[in-house]
C-alpha cells in the first residue's frame, strides 16, 4: 500500500483493538505514530476501584495530557496515525461526570478544543460488550482486572450515539465482532483497503484506458487538482473531500442527485429530438454539463458512504460471471 498524506485516528471502546490496529496501519503506511498516554495517569487505578470518587481528577488529567499531545500533531509529517482523537475525551466525561464537575469540565474542554487538529478520517471500531470484555480479560492489564461490564456497556452505547451524530470528520465504521485483524491477514488487508477507500486513495493500478496523462505520476493522497493528476476516480474523490471537508447530509446529496438526473433526462430528450433534425451537435455542451453534475453528486455520496468508486467498479468488471455467462446461467435456471 502506498503512503497517503492524511491524519487517521482510530477510535472505539476500551478493548476493541485501537492501539493494535494503529500500530499495524502505521507499519503499512509509514509516517508518524501517535499513541495515547494513559498508563501515566496517577488516578486511573483508583478510578476503576471507585469511579464516583476519582472520576473528575482522572478526567481532567486525561484532558490536559491529551491536549498537550494533540498540540504537537500540527507539526508532524503525514501520514499520521493515532489510536485516539481529542473529541473522545468529552465522550468519557459525559459518561463519568455530572453536575458542577461536568460543567467545569465543559468550560475547560471547549477552550482547549479550538486549538486541536481534526483528523482527515476517523476509523470507529465497534464490538459487542461480551466481545469487549473477552478481549479486556485476555490482555490482563492489572488495573482492568475488575472491570465492570456495565461500565463497558455504557461506554459502548455512548460511542455509538456519539459517532452516529459526528460530523466534524469522515467516519469509517468497522464491526470487529467476527473478524480477527491480528491473526488473519485477509481481515487485516480488508480493513486497510476500506481505510484507503475512505480516504479516496484506492489501490494504485495503471490509469484507466483513455485517462492517462503523459509524464505525470499519480500523487497518492495529495491535495492536487484532478486535471493535474493521472485522473483516477480515487483522485477525484479525494479532491472533492479536501475541497468540501466533512461530507454533507446524505439525504440532501441524494436529492441533488435526483435533480441532476432529472435535468439530464430533459437534456437527453431535447438531444434526441434535435438528432432527428440533424441538430444533435448543438446539445453536446449542456449534455456534458448534466453528466458532470450527476458525476459530482455520485462522488459526494460515495465519500459519505466511504466507498472507493474505482475499486468497486473494477470489482464489478472482474465479477465471477460475465454478462454473457450471467445470461446463460439465467436461461439454464429457467429451463430447469
Amino acid at each position: 500500500m502506498s503512503a497517503v498524506q492524511a491524519y487517521v485516528a482510530i477510535e472505539g471502546v476500551i478493548g476493541v483493538g485501537k492501539t493494535t490496529l494503529a500500530r499495524m496501519l502505521h507499519k503499512e503506511l509509514g509516517g508518524q505514530l501517535v499513541l495515547e498516554v494513559f498508563e501515566e495517569n496517577p488516578f486511573l487505578s483508583s478510578f476503576y476501584q471507585d469511579r464516583a470518587r476519582y472520576a473528575f481528577q482522572t478526567q481532567i488529567f486525561f484532558l490536559l495530557s491529551r491536549y498537550h499531545q494533540q498540540r504537537q500533531l500540527k507539526n508532524m509529517a503525514r501520514p499520521l496515525i493515532s489510536d485516539y482523537m481529542f473529541d473522545k475525551d468529552r465522550l468519557f466525561a459525559e459518561v463519568n461526570l455530572a453536575g458542577d464537575e461536568l460543567r467545569t469540565y465543559y468550560s475547560v474542554q471547549e477552550a482547549l478544543a479550538e486549538n486541536v487538529l481534526r483528523p482527515d478520517l476517523v476509523v470507529f471500531l465497534k464490538a459487542d460488550t461480551d466481545t469487549l470484555m473477552s478481549r479486556i480479560t485476555a490482555r490482563d492489564r492489572p488495573y482492568e482486572r475488575n472491570m465492570d461490564p456495565a461500565y463497558i456497556d455504557s461506554l459502548r452505547l455512548a460511542y455509538e450515539r456519539f459517532f452516529g451524530a459526528y460530523q466534524a470528520a469522515p467516519v469509517l465504521t468497522i464491526d470487529t465482532n467476527n473478524i480477527d485483524f491480528v491473526r488473519n491477514a485477509e481481515d487485516r488487508a480488508e480493513i486497510f483497503s476500506r481505510i484507503r477507500g475512505a480516504l479516496g486513495a484506492g489501490p494504485r493500478q495503471p490509469a484507466l484506458p483513455g485517462l492517462e496523462v503523459a509524464g505525470v505520476a499519480p500523487p497518492a493522497g495529495e491535495a492536487v487538482a484532478p486535471d493535474q493528476s493521472a485522473r483516477r476516480l480515487g483522485d477525484f474523490q479525494l479532491h472533492l473531500r479536501q475541497q468540501e471537508g466533512a461530507p454533507g447530509d446524505p439525504f440532501l446529496n441524494f436529492l441533488r442527485l435526483q435533480r441532476e438526473i432529472g435535468a439530464l433526462a430533459e437534456t437527453l430528450a431535447e438531444h434526441w429530438q434535435a438528432t432527428r433534425s440533424d441538430e444533435g451537435d448543438r446539445m453536446l455542451p449542456p449534455l456534458r454539463d448534466r453528466l458532470a453534475g450527476v458525476f459530482a453528486c455520485l462522488l459526494a455520496l460515495a465519500n459519505h458512504a466511504q466507498v472507493d468508486l474505482e475499486a468497486a467498479y473494477l470489482e464489478r468488471l472482474r465479477g465471477d460471471q460475465s454478462p454473457k455467462q450471467s445470461a446463460e446461467a439465467s436461461a439454464e435456471e429457467k429451463e430447469a
